[in-house]
C-alpha cells in the first residue's frame, strides 16, 4: 500500500509540471523563417552575379568581334588590340566592383538578419523562461497545498 501512495504522489508531482511544447514549437517556426530569408540573400546575390558575370561575357564578345576583323594596314591590328586590352582592363575593373557590391550588400543583409534573429531568440528566451519560472512556482504552490 505504500508503494501505491509513493507512486501516485510522484505520478502527481510530475504532472504538476506540465511540459509546454510552444518554445520548442516557436524556435523551430523562428529558425525555418531565418533560413528563409538568408535563402533569399543567397540566391539574389547568385542572380545579381550571373547577371554581371552575363554582360562582362557579351560585352567582351562584342570586343573580341572587332579584333577578328581583318585590317588593311598591318599597323592597324596592332592599334585593335591595344584598344581591346584596354576595353578588357576597363571592363574587368567595371565587373570586379558590380562583384564588390554584390558581395557588400550580402554582407549588409546577413549582419542585419542575424541581428534580428538574435534580437527574437533573447526575447523569445526571456518569454519562454518567464513562462516556466511562473508554471513552475504555481506547481511548486500547488505541489505544497497537496501535502
Amino acid at each position: 500500500m505504500a508503494q501505491q501512495d509513493y507512486t501516485k504522489m510522484v505520478q502527481d508531482f510530475f504532472g504538476a509540471f506540465p511540459v509546454d511544447m510552444t518554445a520548442g514549437q516557436d524556435a523551430f517556426k523562428s529558425a525555418v523563417a531565418f533560413n528563409e530569408k538568408l535563402s533569399a540573400v543567397a540566391l539574389n546575390a547568385a542572380e545579381k552575379s550571373t547577371e554581371i558575370s552575363t554582360k562582362w561575357t557579351q560585352d567582351t564578345l562584342a570586343k573580341v568581334g572587332t579584333v577578328t576583323k581583318a585590317q588593311k594596314d598591318p599597323a592597324d591590328y596592332s592599334k585593335v588590340v591595344t584598344d581591346f586590352a584596354s576595353a578588357a582592363s576597363e571592363m574587368t575593373s567595371e565587373s570586379l566592383a558590380a562583384y564588390a557590391e554584390v558581395a557588400k550588400k550580402v554582407q549588409m543583409d546577413t549582419v542585419e538578419l542575424l541581428m534580428a534573429a538574435g534580437k527574437d531568440a533573447g526575447e523569445e528566451l526571456s518569454a519562454a523562461a518567464k513562462k516556466a519560472t511562473d508554471d513552475v512556482t504555481k506547481a511548486a504552490k500547488k505541489a505544497a497545498k497537496a501535502a
